[in-house]
């Protein structure tokens, strides 16, 4: 019985981690950049020009609230006072609630509840920061 317990919990936390994959295992590009349509009112990914919201020209690998002509909130800047960094997992995280992942930021979009849209998003980001 022991053993049939301790078999069941370790596939239990397999299986639990079979179902953990970055953000950009499955993203698709083309249909990002469809998605990046939601996001163009506010950010531009071919230029280093502001608009509403900061430009995202090589935004992977950046440390958060560090485009020089952009003013960010507090809470933006705080976050990358304290080292946050976009990343695929960080930007997976925001995009999926703005406000809730970081509090008092300045962004009014209220995220994207669909997680393949995410990871299109992020794949179409990737593919543009390779140019």
């Amino acid at each position: 019985m022991r053993s049939a317990i301790k078999t069941l919990i370790g596939l239990a936390v397999l299986s639990g981690f079979a179902l953990i994959q970055p953000a950009h295992a499955e993203g698709d590009a083309d249909k990002g950049k469809k998605v990046f349509a939601k996001c163009m009112a506010c950010h531009t990914i071919e230029d280093e020009k502001n608009r509403v919201g900061p430009h995202l020209v090589n935004i992977l690998g950046r440390k958060t609230a560090t485009v020089d002509s952009f003013k960010y909130s507090p809470a933006m800047t705080k976050a990358g006072e304290d080292g946050m960094v976009w990343d695929e997992a960080t930007l997976t995280s925001y995009l999926t609630a703005p406000k809730q992942f970081i509090p008092g930021n300045k962004m009014i979009f209220v995220g994207l509840k669909k997680p393949e849209d995410i990871s299109d998003l992020i794949a179409y980001i990737r593919s543009k920061s390779a140019e």
